[in-house]
């Protein structure tokens, strides 16, 4: 009976590639490669409704990165191995300029139509698929018994987490995304009502 169990409960380094996931492991890379598909396919059908070159210049960088990304996730996903072409680090354009306070603008209404979609449309759904993204690769990555897929999952959270930020800094520059500052006094309250500890914690 003991050594069933022994061979029920070998090591991965000694089992097929196809069998070094767990079913949650096939589950949760499933649902992150879902995302991200959804997140591609997604930019294919809303580029040709772009105006800005700008905003159409992130959207391809974002489509060529997660392309790349998609074959790598493929190719550990179907082997359990370490992929032939590694994760690669995402490079903003933007620069880390924020305008901070509202300006007047129209109230937001959702669009009738598809001929209604605009620049300030199309970002926030890019900035939806990154978010959506960077949240379904951390689920994933927290629990995935496979070593290689988590390493590739938890790479490319702060990729996702990149592109999200890229996006949010250019609506913030068109005023799609204003950021509300509070007064100066209401500020500094925030700001002191927290305080270094003394000494160090018990062991």
């Amino acid at each position: 009976m003991q050594n069933q169990q022994q061979q029920n409960f070998q090591g991965t380094t000694n089992m097929p590639s196809q069998q070094q996931y767990g079913a949650h492991d096939m589950f949760d890379a499933h649902e992150a490669l879902s995302a991200l598909i959804g997140g591609m396919e997604q930019y294919v059908m809303y580029e040709q409704h772009v105006q800005d070159p700008e905003l159409k210049s992130i959207m391809q960088r974002h489509q060529t990165f997660c392309n790349q990304l998609y074959n790598t996730m493929v190719d550990t996903f179907k082997s359990g191995q370490d992929p032939s072409t590694p994760t690669q680090s995402y490079e903003m354009n933007e620069d880390n300029h924020v305008t901070y306070g509202m300006q007047p603008s129209q109230p937001k209404t959702p669009i009738q139509s598809t001929s209604e979609l605009n620049d300030q449309c199309i970002s926030g759904f890019m900035l939806g698929c990154m978010k959506a993204n960077a949240t379904a690769f951390t689920s994933a990555a927290l629990e995935m018994s496979n070593p290689v897929m988590r390493r590739i999952l938890q790479d490319s959270i702060p990729n996702m987490a990149e592109m999200a930020y890229e996006v949010f800094l250019y609506q913030n520059k068109h005023q799609y995304y204003q950021v509300p500052k509070l007064q100066p006094q209401d500020m500094q309250a925030f700001q002191n009502s927290y305080a270094p500890t003394q000494g160090n914690m018990p062991h």
